[in-house]
C-alpha cells in the first residue's frame, strides 16, 4: 500500500476495530504496529476465531515464539481444551537444560533475532504434532525459526497460524484471519 504520510491505520479483525500507529521500520517501509498484548478482548476474540479454524487438525502442542503470541497461545491453549502450549523463548534462560538455539532475521527486531527452546520442552515435543502460532507473519522469519527447532527436536509441525499475515513476504500455509498491508514510498 502507498505510503502518503498518514500516521495510522484503522484494522477490523474478528468485528473489532483498532487503530494502529504507522511505525517506520526502514527508509521506504512502514508497518502498522499490531500489539495484543493488554488487549484482552481482541486475545480472547481472535483466540477463539482461531481455535475455530484449528480444531480440524489434530496436534499435542501449541508452539510460538515469544512474547506478543503468549497471551494468544494461552488463550487457544484454553478453548482447545490443551493442558500446556510451549515458548521459545528470546534468550537464553538459567533455568534452562541444554537450550536449542535458532537465529533468525524479523522485520521488527534489529538484527539477528534469536529463538531458544529449553531442552525440557524439546524432550516433550520430540514425536510430537504440533500447532504453531504467532501474533503477525509478515517475512515469515520467527515462523521458520520455531519450524527449524521443532525439526531438530523431532516435532512434525501439521500447521501454521497467526491472527495476522502482513504483506505478501510470507508464502508458505497460513491459516491466518485477516490481511494487514504494508506501507512503501
Amino acid at each position: 500500500m502507498k505510503y502518503t504520510g498518514q500516521t495510522y491505520y484503522e484494522l477490523e479483525v474478528c468485528g473489532l476495530k483498532r487503530r494502529l500507529p504507522l511505525i517506520q521500520v526502514k527508509p521506504d517501509l512502514w508497518i502498522a504496529s499490531f500489539v495484543m498484548l493488554g488487549d484482552t478482548q481482541l486475545v480472547n476474540v481472535c483466540a477463539g476465531a482461531l481455535a475455530a479454524r484449528l480444531a480440524g487438525y489434530d496436534f499435542d502442542f501449541l508452539v510460538g515464539p515469544e512474547a506478543k503470541a503468549v497471551p494468544l497461545l494461552h488463550a487457544l491453549s484454553a478453548i482447545l481444551g490443551h493442558r500446556q502450549y510451549i515458548v521459545c523463548r528470546k534468550s537464553v534462560k538459567s533455568y534452562m537444560q541444554d537450550p536449542l538455539i535458532v537465529e533468525t532475521q524479523s522485520i521488527t527486531t534489529e538484527g539477528v533475532q534469536t529463538l531458544v527452546l529449553d531442552g525440557v520442552d524439546a524432550a516433550r515435543l520430540r514425536g510430537k504434532r504440533v500447532a504453531v502460532v504467532d501474533d503477525v507473519v509478515s517475512t515469515g522469519g520467527s515462523m521458520e525459526a520455531v519450524d527449524t527447532l521443532m525439526e531438530k527436536v523431532g516435532a512434525r509441525v501439521v500447521c501454521r497460524a497467526a491472527v495476522l499475515k502482513e504483506g505478501s513476504d510470507y508464502t508458505g500455509d497460513l491459516i491466518y484471519l485477516q490481511y494487514l498491508p504494508v506501507f512503501t514510498r
